[in-house]
């Protein structure tokens, strides 16, 4: 599912993307074609951010190992100086 997510935002992106080089050119169609593609994209991004969270509580994606801290340096007391 979040396979199939992934291409459909890829899609998008192309498509905006393309339609963002006209736009510059001056075409008006690709400019309303940006405004209600981008309401598509956040339609979708809703859906992928689902799809993640459910995928993390499932453990589909891969868990990197946690950074090694450093050990914080003791500090150490000594004399005061005057």
């Amino acid at each position: 599912m979040i396979k199939d997510t992934i291409k459909t935002i890829h899609a998008l992106l192309d498509a905006l993307k393309k339609d963002l080089h006209k736009v510059e050119k001056g075409n008006k169609a690709a400019s309303q074609r940006i405004r209600t593609g981008s309401i598509k994209l956040g339609k979708v991004a809703k859906i992928y951010r689902k799809e993640s969270v459910l995928a993390e509580k499932k453990g589909s994606f891969k868990k990197t190992k946690p950074s090694k801290k450093k050990p914080e340096a003791k500090k150490v007391k000594g004399k005061k100086r005057r």
